[in-house]
């Protein structure tokens, strides 16, 4: 009975691992951004619509005060000058409540909304999200949306200790080259 149990847990886990590291995404270069509207850490709504007219850094991230998420927030607070600076606002995504969120904000002294999507559906729509059935989570993807609302750029590949930095990069390419 327990090589079982050992062997269903293995298969749930492999499966798992393969869902989390799929970089499938309907989304390409230049489609229209999914839209939502989720709750903010104090339960103000946000929605796609405003941040129209200017670049979206609209990342997705696992679990809230979690090594990797931990690093890749406090990069993009750190940041923050410099993107704003470009004309970029950064919004993070995750399925943890409010609560989580207030405390991870407060905890790291970060400046920008974390939006809760509880149930997942943001995440789906944009091809970041892990369901194992009880268990959901963001994968850590990012989309840079244009001041028009469209997917820029894509980074389902993300080494958070340069995610931030790569956008930097990247916005200036792209505001290079938009028609004045």
């Amino acid at each position: 009975m327990k090589f079982l149990f050992f062997i269903a847990l293995l298969a749930i886990v492999v499966i798992g691992y393969r869902s989390m590291n799929k970089t499938v995404t309907s989304l390409n270069t230049g489609d229209k951004a999914p839209d939502f509207n989720l709750p903010d850490a104090n339960g103000h709504m946000n929605g796609l619509a405003d941040y129209s007219k200017q670049w979206l850094v609209l990342y997705f991230y696992p679990k809230d005060d979690t090594p990797g998420c931990t690093k890749e927030a406090c990069h993009f607070r750190d940041d923050l000058a410099q993107l704003e600076k470009l004309g970029a606002k950064v919004v993070g995504v995750s399925v943890d409540d409010g609560q989580s969120h207030v405390a991870f904000a407060k905890k790291y002294n970060l400046p920008f909304p974390l939006l809760s999507d509880k149930d997942g559906k943001v995440a789906e729509s944009y091809g970041a999200l892990t369901n194992l059935g009880l268990v959901k989570m963001a994968k850590r993807y990012t989309f840079l949306i244009d001041p028009q609302g469209r997917i820029a750029k894509a980074y389902l590949s993300v080494d958070t200790s340069r995610h931030s930095q790569e956008i930097i990069d990247d916005l200036k390419k792209l505001s290079a080259s938009l028609p004045l």
